[in-house]
């Protein structure tokens, strides 16, 4: 069961990404390249949802807790590195 539950935590931001690309136009225009969107999407997926939040409700303006946001994102996207990679 505990890893069940770690499946569907590190799954669900991705599964936000992919709902909220097939199903809306969120994305549409905030990346110049494909790029940007596939690597958040694998690597910082609450960061890439994080960006695309601000760019949505704040109009692209970063602010104290616009970086304050991004910070939490980067530190919870590098959860789940630490933990999966401990060995012993």
């Amino acid at each position: 069961m505990p890893c069940f539950v770690a499946l569907l935590a590190l799954a669900t931001p991705r599964l936000v990404i992919v709902a909220l690309w097939f199903l809306t136009s969120w994305f549409r225009g905030l990346f110049d390249h494909a790029l940007w969107p596939i690597l958040g999407f694998v690597f910082a997926p609450l960061t890439l949802l994080w960006y695309s939040a601000v760019q949505h409700w704040y109009g692209g303006q970063w602010g104290t807790w616009q970086l304050v946001g991004v910070a939490v994102a980067l530190v919870l996207d590098g959860v789940p590195a630490r933990l999966f990679g401990k060995k012993g």
